[in-house]
């Protein structure tokens, strides 16, 4: 783990985003912006913090700016409009027509900065049946068809955590949708609206599937295929002191590696005897069982077998790849994960930590040329 510096400008310096407040995917997208060096002004709602996290550990509202505006008033609304007149990006997450009815939907904010790339964050999408209901990344990935591949076929799905809807379905769509119609806006002079939808892009995640399922390479159910647990030889395994080593070891001579390192014996089945494979599988866990997490790991490190253990997030932190790399930091007393990925002509920093709600009032009015924000 490295300390990072603050100083430093990432590819989108010059780059100003407004972010109207929010939980889960729309303020990840921010950081990431504001990772690569756009100036993020977070409007923050008066109010308790989200999800009831102290503002000052909330790590995706790092390298932005905050200021506290009420948009249910006419003044609220005025000020974010004099924002989004100044900005190159507006990004939202609210339901569907809710800032249409504040008074800071597309047409309001396009009419005022016709350049401006507008970025809606949903669940469902601006339009379809289920676009006015509540939701969460659970539901999601659900009704995508991404929950139901995840997990034993003797058991109930796995849940990602909120990782896979509203972070890789959601944000990371977001913003490469964002950087796209910012492309498009510096070249044609036009801004538009971004419609990401983590059903959108959790289902899009799935291509690769899809075209498998489509070819008759892949079971419609979980646990049963090539990369879902299916395979003895692309699993986890439980180590004789509680933990699991992850099994990845997909081609043929990674397999022979790991078959070799893992001392299988001369009479296991082979790769490919899938009628075998229940045998196999066995055999393979009753030798996981035989050493420890930490053991095993010694065994494969550094090999290509394709084998690793599998870590908490404080272990992994402390891994000595990723500790080489600095794939995690520390800024402010807190463990994050450093900026991603990597540029060698402009690198992302962490400049700042966490917002805090109203905080940088002044400055923001200073450096965007507005007058001064009142406290609501």
């Amino acid at each position: 783990m490295t300390t990072v510096t603050t100083q430093g400008e990432g590819p989108l310096t010059g780059v100003r985003v407004v972010e109207l407040a929010g939980i889960g995917p729309g303020p990840f997208a921010a950081m990431l912006l504001a990772d690569l060096g756009a100036d993020v002004v977070r409007v923050d709602r008066p109010g308790t913090a989200a999800l009831g996290l102290d503002p000052a550990r909330d790590v995706t509202n790092r390298n932005k700016r905050s200021v506290v505006l009420d948009l249910k008033s006419a003044e609220g609304a005025a000020r974010v409009l004099e924002l989004a007149a100044r900005a190159d990006v507006l990004i939202e997450g609210f339901r569907p027509g809710v800032t249409e009815r504040l008074g800071v939907g597309p047409a309001d904010c396009l009419a005022r900065n016709p350049r401006l790339v507008y970025g809606r964050m949903t669940g469902w999408g601006q339009d379809g049946p289920l676009a006015d209901s509540a939701g969460h990344d659970i539901g999601y990935i659900a009704t995508a068809g991404a929950l139901g591949m995840i997990g034993r076929s003797d058991g109930p799905p796995a849940i990602p955590a909120n990782l896979l809807g509203d972070y890789a379905g959601g944000s990371l769509y977001l913003v490469v949708g964002v950087l796209a119609a910012l492309h498009h806006a510096r070249a044609a002079g036009r801004g538009q609206v971004v419609d990401a939808a983590i059903v959108d892009g959790t289902a899009h995640l799935g291509a690769m599937i899809w075209g498998m399922l489509d070819a008759g390479v892949w079971q419609d159910r979980r646990g049963a295929n090539l990369l879902d647990g299916g395979a003895p030889y692309y699993a986890v395994y439980e180590t004789a002191d509680g933990g699991w080593m992850a099994v990845g070891a997909l081609e043929p001579r990674f397999y022979a590696e790991f078959a070799e390192l893992l001392d299988r014996g001369p009479d296991a089945p082979g790769q490919n005897d899938f009628a075998r494979w229940p045998e196999l599988r066995e055999l393979i866990a009753a030798r996981f069982k035989a050493r420890t997490r930490d053991e095993w790991a010694a065994v494969f490190t550094g090999t290509d077998a394709c084998v690793a253990p599998v870590l908490s997030l404080r272990e992994a932190a402390e891994d000595p790849h990723l500790t080489a790399r600095g794939t995690f930091t520390e800024h402010g007393g807190a463990v994050q994960p450093a900026p991603a990925p990597r540029f060698s002509e402009t690198p992302a920093t962490i400049r700042r930590g966490p917002a805090i709600p109203g905080a940088d009032a002044d400055a923001i009015a200073r450096d965007w040329g507005l007058p001064p924000f009142t406290t609501p």
